[in-house]
């Protein structure tokens, strides 16, 4: 097992964005994966964090995994283009009057084409449409480099910082 250095930002949103991106084509479509299969959760999070070296999903098993995702207050969102998956969203609401934005991500042949900033702000615009006092996430150093910039872009604010050593 290799350990890497890394630097985890958490970032928060107390307010809803202002902002509005245009939709940059015709052929998106986000649809709510209720209680998605483990399988198909677990495809989403490959294709999109494997790049990156995503685990925290990937450690759980199959009925750990499955009894997050089945809850209710945990959604899945998924970005198609022409019907294909391109990108998920996962928010967390199980915390009264907050939601975490637990992942998000565009699978690699979809970056660069303006989708993450559009997929992000329709995911700040649902999280906020449930009235939440505070909207989360965090992001760090392993992630795409335009992350943490796209985030802060969108009107996350950093409120902490945190250097940790993990395995990838």
């Amino acid at each position: 097992m290799k350990l890497v250095d890394v630097t985890v930002h958490y970032l928060e949103m107390l307010a809803p964005s202002q902002r509005t991106v245009p939709r940059p084509r015709d052929d998106l479509t986000v649809l709510h994966a209720r209680t998605p299969a483990v399988p198909y959760y677990r495809f989403l999070y490959d294709a999109v964090g494997q790049d990156y070296h995503w685990l925290s999903r990937r450690k759980l098993s199959d009925a750990e995994l499955a009894s997050i995702l089945h809850d209710p207050s945990n959604e899945v969102h998924v970005l198609h283009i022409a019907g294909s998956p391109a990108g998920f969203a996962e928010l967390d609401r199980r915390q009264p009057d907050e939601i975490e934005l637990v992942q998000f991500g565009l699978m690699a042949e979809f970056i660069g084409q303006g989708l993450g900033k559009w997929f992000l702000q329709w995911t700040i615009d649902k999280a906020w449409s449930y009235k939440a006092k505070r909207f989360w996430l965090h992001t760090c150093t392993l992630d795409h480099p335009a992350a943490l910039p796209a985030y802060q872009k969108a009107g996350f604010v950093l409120f902490k910082q945190d250097s940790i050593r993990r395995e990838l």
